[in-house]
């Protein structure tokens, strides 16, 4: 049995993606973005309140990364993963763990925009701040796929991996806050694996509760 306990359009949505591409039975179990994340029942799987949890194995995880790395060794013939002595394994770590780089910013952007319920709580240098460091870690990706030696169309030049799933759900989020309008590259990638089923089947139902009412939340908007 597998059980994710989600919030649409947090990082757990890079692992329900994850679930859906490796073509596994699991359950989803959805949950408010809000206080009930404390309760004591939810600690007990997530001890700081936070999503994803997964239940599998008989066990319980509370980390993303390590749940992509756990999934992609769980279930090796998916090809998302990159195990342990291929010769791709060390890029696959790397791009997947830039996820966190990404979401870290993405997330502080979504404390300010969203999380904080009064402009005065929010602090329009943090939002610049947070943008421009997006836009820096989007000028890492866009080198790596615009790199014209290596002819690839994914993160890694094997191919479609669970890094693409981990990067491109942190973009998924960030995008939000800064525009893809100055990184081609990273466009066009954004496109192709936004097309997927899996990602597709990761999106909020109509009737879920989003965390990002807007497509786009402007830095400046507080400060005019």
């Amino acid at each position: 049995m597998i059980r994710l306990h989600h919030c649409p359009q947090t990082r757990s949505m890079r692992v329900l993606w994850l679930l859906h591409e490796l073509g596994v039975p699991f359950e989803v179990v959805i949950h408010p973005f809000d206080k009930s994340l404390r309760d004591p029942a939810y600690l007990e799987l997530s001890p700081a309140g936070r999503v994803p949890a997964l239940e599998i194995d008989g066990m319980t995880m509370f980390e993303s990364g390590a749940m992509t790395e756990y999934l992609c060794e769980r279930f090796p013939d998916a090809g998302l993963g990159r195990l342990p002595g291929d010769a791709g394994r060390a890029e696959w770590l790397t791009w997947l763990h830039f996820a966190e780089t990404v979401s870290q910013h993405a997330a502080a952007l979504t404390q300010q925009h969203v999380a904080l319920y009064d402009d005065s709580m929010r602090s329009p240098i943090v939002m610049k701040l947070e943008a421009a460091r997006l836009k820096k870690c989007y000028a890492a990706i866009e080198a790596r796929l615009a790199d014209p030696e290596a002819a690839r169309d994914m993160l890694l030049t094997s191919g479609f991996s669970a890094a693409d799933i981990a990067v491109g759900q942190a973009v998924y989020m960030a995008k939000h806050f800064a525009a893809l309008d100055d990184f081609p590259a990273l466009e066009a990638w954004y496109g192709r694996i936004s097309a997927r089923p899996g990602f597709i089947a990761s999106l909020p139902e109509a009737d879920d509760v989003k965390l990002y009412v807007r497509d786009f939340y402007p830095a400046w908007d507080i400060v005019q």
